[in-house]
């Protein structure tokens, strides 16, 4: 019998102290502005992935759960105001269950994620939840953006203090062109991106994952004025994919963000509004609960990296060799990716600087499809992230996943996650 190489062994050995994951969930990821989920507010999107969570684990009293983080970037009503409501609203202890939000941009739910984690491995808590949330319809554009800075840093001489504010469209063109990204191959991958999140979502393969709103919808004009009556509406899957996708549909659209370049809206992620969340706790508990049927996998960490805030696209290659060291892994090991697609130029350099080409081409790189195909909404793409790729590692039968992705201001971070 051939033995495993001493981190993958470590890896998959099993301790008490293990953080597990009970379940992932997440809402369908739609539009912002015309999508199915425009008219839904965050906390409603939210309160939703709580709710079915509970659903989901009968069996483990609302009481039981110590804290909850929720990942935010576009905080609507500021702090942890909305995501409080929503927990309180679903029915949870007020007593027994604390809150806080988190915001490091675009992994800010993976970020929840390992702060619950890192909480229990403490010994604070014994049962928590990471979740996340956006409303991009409501609450990007000029609210997300800077207009009144202290003139000190909008005009320091340090030039990655004014980087930081850079839009990330001008971001994703600098790393294209320092990393030579061509534009056929960013629309080459945003094809195939839809390809696979088309073909997921016919065959069924988001169905476990995804559980639906109840919202409102009204129809707006191509100006965006309000059309017809507002009507209930049952959401149920995600609507940005575009079925059919071409090479020579893509090659028709006009740079986003510089006249001469690459990234366009149909080779960058989607604006768009979700929320997901995953319910993690110790091992121990979960067997004192009897709860180890229901146990997913477990979450062994995560790392940050920084690096140049004008080219922030790159993080994913700085932070995931980081999280492998950490455990003793090598790329060969890591069964599954989901490396967010904030941008074909920099989803592109990351795999080749990763040495992940061929993973990419073979499916083991985002097999679903990526944000692309199924949008971005910043606060709650890392747990969305996590639950296709907790209910992909179940599917395909591998051990090992990874999630990651970069992180405006110029970050990158990985968390590493194992099937049971």
């Amino acid at each position: 019998m051939t033995s495993l190489p001493k981190g993958l062994a470590s890896v998959l050995a099993k301790s008490p102290s293990d953080v597990v994951i009970l379940s992932a969930l997440r809402t369908p990821v739609c539009r912002s502005y015309r999508g199915q989920l425009k008219d839904a507010y965050p906390e409603e999107l939210l309160a939703t992935v709580l709710r079915a969570t509970l659903a989901a684990n009968p069996n483990l009293p609302p009481s039981k759960v110590d804290d909850v983080a929720v990942g935010v970037v576009l905080s609507e009503l500021g702090g942890s105001k909305a995501a409080r409501m929503a927990l309180n609203h679903v029915g949870f202890d007020t007593h027994a269950t604390s809150l806080h939000t988190v915001n490091r941009a675009c992994s800010s739910s993976l970020q929840a994620i390992g702060a619950v984690a890192g909480e229990i491995r403490a010994g604070m808590i014994d049962v928590g939840i990471g979740a996340g949330m956006e409303s991009m319809t409501r609450n990007y554009g000029s609210k997300a953006i800077p207009v009144d800075l202290w003139p000190e840093l909008r005009d320091s001489p340090v030039r990655d203090a004014r980087d930081c504010i850079m839009p990330m469209g001008l971001t994703s063109e600098n790393v294209a062109s320092r990393y030579g990204v061509s534009r056929a191959d960013q629309d080459a991958f945003a094809v195939e991106s839809h390809r696979r999140a088309a073909a997921a979502r016919a065959e069924g393969r988001f169905d476990d994952e995804i559980v639906p709103v109840h919202t409102r919808f009204q129809e707006v004009d191509k100006q965006g004025n309000k059309v017809g009556e507002e009507r209930a509406v049952t959401v149920t899957r995600d609507d940005g994919i575009r079925e059919g996708a071409t090479l020579e549909g893509l090659a028709k659209l006009k740079p986003a963000f510089k006249p001469d370049g690459a990234s366009t809206a149909g080779n960058s992620s989607q604006v768009s509004d979700g929320a997901a969340a995953a319910l993690l706790m110790r091992r121990s508990t979960a067997e004192e609960l009897g709860l180890t049927s229901s146990i997913m996998g477990r979450f062994l960490g995560n790392a940050v990296a920084g690096c140049a805030p004008d080219e922030m696209g790159i993080g994913p290659a700085l932070a995931i060799p980081r999280v492998l060291r950490m455990f003793g892994l090598e790329s060969r090991d890591v069964g599954r990716w989901e490396i967010n697609e904030a941008f074909a130029s920099q989803a592109i350099y990351c795999a080749r600087e990763l040495g992940l080409e061929k993973e990419w081409e073979q499916g083991r790189v985002n097999p679903d499809g990526g944000a692309i195909a199924l949008g971005h909404p910043l606060g709650a793409t890392g747990a969305r992230m996590v639950a296709t790729l907790m209910h992909g590692l179940k599917r395909d039968q591998a051990e090992i996943g990874v999630v990651s992705m970069c992180i405006g201001t110029g970050m990158g971070m990985a968390g590493v996650f194992v099937r049971e």
